[in-house]
């Protein structure tokens, strides 16, 4: 499905597999077995973004976090970029895990590839899968500061 610059789609069985070797090589869940990194897989949906469009908008509400697959993208406060994130961070889980508006804008600036997980995925994963707990945890405490 093609929505105004986002092309999202479920995960087939070897498409997931693709995922989660991808999600190992760029060591985002350090510790998770493989058998986890399929689950953290089969939780997310991967979009594609093309670049300038906004994954998230400062002082909104918080519904969804990312995994940055491929490409690169601007954190904005206002007008002033704060921070770059590349393949491999994890983008947009501070507002979803505190319960609070963003606090920046995510700005794509190449094409992205990302794994989205809708805040039921991530509370499911937080409880189910250890490794990804402490992902989001240490970014969590990363991006606080």
């Amino acid at each position: 499905m093609k929505v105004l610059g986002f092309s999202m789609r479920r995960l087939a069985r070897q498409e997931a597999r693709d995922v989660a070797d991808r999600l190992e090589e760029l060591d985002v869940f350090p510790g998770a077995s493989v058998d986890d990194l399929l689950t953290i897989a089969k939780h997310g949906t991967v979009i594609t973004v093309v670049e300038g469009w906004s994954l998230m908008v400062e002082k909104t509400p918080a519904d969804k976090s990312y995994v940055m697959l491929e490409g690169t993208a601007s954190v904005r406060q206002g007008d002033r970029e704060i921070a770059t994130t590349r393949a491999g961070d994890l983008i947009g889980e501070v507002a979803l895990v505190n319960h609070r508006l963003r606090s920046a804008t995510v700005v794509a600036t190449s094409p992205l590839t990302v794994l989205h997980f809708t805040r039921e995925a991530v509370d499911t994963l937080r409880l189910d899968v250890p490794a990804f707990g402490r992902a989001i945890e240490r970014s969590t405490q990363a991006h606080a500061r």
